[in-house]
């Protein structure tokens, strides 16, 4: 058992405090792991204010990357020393998603069945099932993925949510592919990673589509060749088709998440063409079209769950590309900071003042 600082949020609405909690050793399955760095995800801002649930007091942070201290009975391919990103969607090999070969896709992923706590025994609510705005976490052992340990805990961490849900969303759920045309609904770290993912699988034409200018700014240094400003045209639609020969796009991947930049992503592609919704909706929203729309324009679509990753096979590989230079995960690090500025860091979100703050310990 261990006593050390996270960040909780108690009340729904309340600003986040940093305070004792108390992590147990392992038991079976489970790793304790070392934080060095966790990014500030937008998610983490939902589970404060209440909406994913009402499980209060949660212990925020889920974007890390750490070296784990310790492991449980049975845990094997891992061990003490070894440096990982986290997951928060361990598959479990057994589901009917596993059993057909499509564990990316699994319904029964494990979290650590042991509660980290208050030092007072209140029981907290992990974020995602990881809880890393600590400095030690306790997770299950499959939520581990080890990488190359020469990388920047910073970056690489990223790749633990929000990054690799943009990343995914272009090459693993849209199936973007050499030549094609993208167009990225929302700049923000998402939007930046799935117009990453898309200069990536070779897309010849990446379209920006975003409000601020900064995040358009942004995402042409990952890879996009155009941008809209939709603050500045009359109808996002029509620039993303007059930027495709006036077809519109292969893939429309709506990062934002609104019955709003649905229907733009809907109509601004190529008949036959993909839109990928990987932009997080609020229960309450709701969407109206004319069903002909679907029949007759025909194509898929898709949501993606994670960037529908698989954390063993996607994490390894997007480290080694960013340790060749290939994916700039750096640029994706606005600016590192103490346990203490996470409340900040929340505010500078709501601005748009950065991509992400991360958390460095």
């Amino acid at each position: 058992m261990a006593e050390v600082r996270g960040v909780v949020a108690r009340a729904k609405g309340e600003p986040v405090e940093v305070t004792t909690i108390i992590v147990p050793d392992p038991g079976p399955g489970e790793a304790v792991v070392k934080v060095q760095a966790c990014g500030v995800c937008h998610t983490d801002l939902h589970y404060r204010e209440g909406g994913i649930n009402d499980e209060f007091p949660f212990l925020l942070g889920h974007e890390a990357a750490g070296v784990v201290e310790s492991v449980g009975e049975g845990v094997t391919g891992l061990e003490p020393g070894d440096f990982v990103v986290l997951n928060w969607r361990a598959v479990c090999g057994e589901c009917r998603a596993c059993k057909r070969g499509r564990p990316w896709y699994c319904f029964k992923t494990h979290n650590a069945t042991q509660k980290m706590t208050l030092a007072d025994g209140t029981p907290l609510s992990p974020a995602l099932g990881i809880g890393a705005f600590a400095e030690k976490t306790l997770v299950h052992a499959g939520q581990c993925t080890k990488v190359d340990p020469s990388a920047r805990a910073a970056a690489v961490g990223l790749l633990g949510c929000g990054v690799m849900a943009g990343i995914g969303a272009a090459i693993n759920t849209g199936n973007v592919g050499r030549g094609d045309s993208v167009a990225v609904i929302g700049c923000g770290g998402v939007g930046s990673g799935a117009v990453a993912g898309a200069r990536l699988a070779g897309a010849a034409k990446i379209i920006a589509v975003d409000m601020d200018p900064r995040k358009l700014e942004w995402a042409r240094g990952f890879g996009a060749t155009d941008a809209v400003n939709a603050r500045e045209v009359d109808d996002v639609v029509t620039a993303i088709q007059d930027l495709t020969d006036g077809f519109g796009a292969d893939v429309v991947i709506d990062a934002v998440g609104r019955p709003e930049t649905w229907k733009q992503a809907f109509y601004a592609r190529d008949l036959a063409g993909t839109v990928v919704l990987v932009g997080v909706p609020t229960p309450e929203m709701q969407l109206e079209m004319p069903l002909i729309d679907f029949f007759s324009r025909g194509g898929s679509l898709k949501s993606s769950w994670y960037g529908d990753c698989l954390p063993t096979r996607d994490f390894p590989l997007l480290v080694d590309l960013y340790q060749q230079g290939r994916l700039d995960l750096d640029a994706f690090v606005t600016e590192e900071i103490a346990l203490d500025g996470v409340e900040s860091a929340f505010h500078k979100m709501h601005t748009g003042d950065v991509l992400r703050s991360v958390v460095m310990f």
